[in-house]
Order: C-alpha cells, then sequence, then structure tokens
C-alpha cells in the first residue's frame, strides 16, 4: 500500500516549528504516531470521519482524544451553541444555563449533590485536589493514571520544584496492597485518593476494575479519613451517563468530568458531595475569567438531552461489544501475539512483548497500515468510537485489522 501524501500537513508543520515550540503541544506531536505516515495537521471532520490538510480521508477512532460522543459537526449541538450567540455569552456574571447543568448532573451522577464548572481536565482534576485538602486539612494525596498536566501531577518533572509535588504518592491500577502500604505509611495525613476508575495506562492493556477493587480503594481511603475521588474525564459520558461509578456502583465523595459531556466543547466538572464542595464558598478559592461562559454549557445540555433521548450510550455499548468481538476474532485468526483489550467504548489493540522486542515493529507496522488504509488510531493511545460511526466504518475497520495483521506477519 502506497504511502500517503502528506505535503501540506509537513509543510505547516515546517512552518509551525519556527512559530511553537514543538510546532504542536504534547500528544499531537509526530513521535507519539509513526513520524512521516501520520498526517500533522486536520482540516477538517463530519460525522465519524476527519481530513487532513491534504485531503486524506480517514475512520476517526481517536475522537479528539475522547470529547467527540456523537460526531463531528453535530448539527444539533452546533445549532444550540449559534443560537446563544445572540444573546451573548461571556459575562461578568453567570446566565441561567449554569443552574440549568448542574441540575442535570445531580440528576444523573450519584456524587454530584453540587456542581463548579471549567474548561480543562487539568482544572478540574487540580480543583478537586484542592477541595480535598481544603476540606479535610491534610496534604497528602495518592494518585493513580494520568490526570493532566498541572504540577502535582504532570508525568513529565522539568520546570517543576521538587516540593511542589513531595506529598504526591502513587499507586499502579488493580494493585490495592501499593494502595495498602502507602496508607500505612502516610494515613494520618491523607486528603485523598484520585484514582481514574477505568484503568488505560500507555501503551499497554487497558483495565476494567478488578472485582473488589474500586470497593476496596473506597474502604481504605475512609478508613484514614480521606476523600475518595473519581478521575471521570475519560470515562464520564461514555462509561454511562452516570460515569464509570455509576456502571460500578462505586460512589467516591468528589469526581471530575469533562470531554465528552459537551461533544468537543471546552468544558469540565468537578462534582461533589455538599458537605464537601461548601468549602468551595469561601475556605476554596477556585475562579477564571472565562469559567462561567455559556456556550460551553449549552453545548453540554444538548449533547447530554441527544444521549439521554438517543439512548446513545447503549447503542454504542451494543456495537462496540460486537466490534471488540470481532477485532478478537479476527486478531486469533492471524496468529499475531496481539489482542484486544478495554471495554467497547475505549478499545486498544495491544501487541503481547517479547524477548526479541518484535512487539515493537509490529506495532509500527500496524498503524501504518492502517492510517493509510484510511483508519486513524494511534499506536500508544486506547481508541475512542462515537455514534456517527456507521456500520460501513466497522465492515472496513474490521477489514483494515484482518488485512494489516496478515501484513505485518509476512515482515515479521
Amino acid at each position: 500500500m502506497e504511502k500517503l501524501t502528506l505535503t501540506n500537513s509537513e509543510r505547516l508543520y515546517a512552518e509551525a516549528l519556527e512559530l511553537i515550540p514543538g510546532a504542536v503541544l504534547g500528544i499531537r506531536r509526530p513521535y507519539n504516531f509513526v513520524p512521516g505516515e501520520y498526517p500533522i495537521f486536520l482540516e477538517k471532520g463530519k460525522g465519524g470521519r476527519v481530513w487532513d490538510a491534504d485531503g486524506n480521508e480517514y475512520i476517526d477512532l481517536l475522537c479528539a482524544y475522547g470529547p467527540i460522543i456523537l460526531g463531528h459537526r453535530e448539527k444539533e449541538v452546533d445549532d444550540a451553541v449559534t443560537a446563544q450567540m445572540e444573546n451573548g455569552f461571556c459575562f461578568n456574571l453567570v446566565q441561567k444555563y449554569q443552574n440549568e447543568l448542574a441540575k442535570v448532573m445531580r440528576e444523573l451522577i450519584p456524587s454530584a449533590e453540587m456542581s463548579v464548572f471549567m474548561k480543562t481536565g487539568s482544572d478540574a482534576t487540580t480543583s478537586a485536589i484542592r477541595t480535598a485538602r481544603g476540606y479535610t486539612g491534610r496534604n497528602k494525596i495518592i494518585r493513580c493514571g494520568y490526570h493532566g498536566w498541572h504540577d502535582w501531577c504532570v508525568e513529565v518533572k522539568g520546570g517543576i520544584p521538587e516540593k511542589t509535588y513531595e506529598d504526591i504518592y502513587e499507586f499502579h491500577y488493580n494493585h490495592i496492597e501499593e494502595l495498602e502500604e502507602l496508607i500505612k505509611v502516610h494515613g494520618s495525613d491523607l486528603a485523598a485518593v484520585i484514582i481514574t476508575p477505568v484503568g488505560h495506562p500507555l501503551a499497554h492493556p487497558v483495565e476494567d476494575p478488578a472485582p473488589g477493587f474500586l470497593e476496596g480503594v473506597r474502604d481504605l481511603v475512609h478508613g484514614a479519613g480521606g476523600l475518595l475521588i473519581f478521575d471521570e474525564i475519560r470515562s464520564g459520558f461514555r462509561m454511562s451517563l452516570g460515569g464509570a461509578q455509576k456502571r460500578y456502583g462505586v460512589t467516591p465523595d468528589l469526581s471530575v468530568f469533562g470531554k465528552a459531556m459537551a461533544n468537543g466543547y471546552p468544558i469540565s466538572a468537578l462534582v461533589g458531595k455538599k458537605e464537601i464542595m461548601d468549602v468551595i464558598n469561601g475556605k476554596v478559592f477556585i475562579s477564571s475569567t472565562f469559567f462561567p461562559n455559556s456556550l460551553e454549557m449549552v453545548a453540554a445540555l444538548k449533547t447530554i438531552e441527544i444521549l439521554r433521548r438517543d439512548n446513545v450510550l447503549d447503542v454504542l455499548w451494543e456495537r462496540g461489544t460486537k466490534l471488540n468481538a470481532d477485532l478478537a476474532e479476527i486478531i486469533e485468526k492471524s496468529g499475531v501475539p496481539a489482542k484486544i483489550t478495554g471495554n467497547p467504548m475505549m478499545p486498544y489493540i495491544y501487541f503481547t512483548p517479547d524477548s526479541d522486542k518484535k512487539y515493537k515493529a509490529r506495532r509500527i507496522l500496524f498503524h501504518t497500515y492502517a492510517i493509510r488504509a484510511g483508519v486513524f488510531m494511534q499506536p500508544y493511545h486506547h481508541s475512542y468510537i462515537a455514534a456517527r460511526h456507521t456500520e460501513e466504518d466497522y465492515a472496513k475497520i474490521a477489514q483494515v485489522f484482518a488485512d494489516g495483521l496478515a501484513f505485518i506477519k509476512k515482515e515479521v
């Protein structure tokens, strides 16, 4: 299969290198894909597909890393936002949509007695940590998962004083014994444990919680007098309308939401029990010029309305379950040492490590084949599905998996 034409994308990248540090930020940089094979600039999207700066068309299985739950350019959502522009959206005071959205959150999410709305996932997780410390009067935080780019949790420590994260400790998903040991040492000053309720370490299998794991985390945290925080930035409005906490039946003290709640519009939320959230009314300060903007709230209200009205998440679970089963069968028949991991909403092909490290070559070759064939995935990050992916899209994904695995079997 021929390499894609990426002339415009590469031209824009070369220009951006003189204007933007690294040309683009974070995980969107070329080395996080397959350098020279993936586009770097996209031009447009519609439904479940995107087009790059050179006009190449792809089935979008990244969905902007999770925010697109319905589809790109979802007309009902965009129309609601456009209509709100007629009234204005950035003021020194809030508009009624704050209250309307908070009521919906309280109705759907078990932990959401009260809500505060922000813009990004990192805003929300950092606000949750500040709130937990303010409420408990304690300092120590134990974390599990990726929680954003702010000083207390970022994985890359450049530019961050060591004292900023000296009260932060980490344990691994589904390893309750690690948490037990940390609480033995730090429990007397434990403010909170923050955890992504669905495990998704980079370039590793996506994990569901082992039986009793989330319950065990909750009991250990509460036993030490701390708070349990669920980071539902990825799982919220995707695992269920009430998040993973609703699906798994474990209610945290605080939780954070974002990504899929507004189908791409920038909004996040910190929600929690009233007694805890009340510290934000005076004791803990959270504020930003753009937090009260109404366009994103209107987008969230319309997105959630569609998710509820059309039973979108149940439909996606059914489609995703079938897709995962089909891909698992294709992988087994191929004989390639790999497996499909993750729940139906967030699938990921994991190439099994071997002593010769051929799995790395298999991963790169597979994703090279897939992008050339028009299926946009990420080698080191799980995928997402959206409501506007069609049966035709699913059939093509399955065919690309079959052909791609056959291709790498000949090469490696």
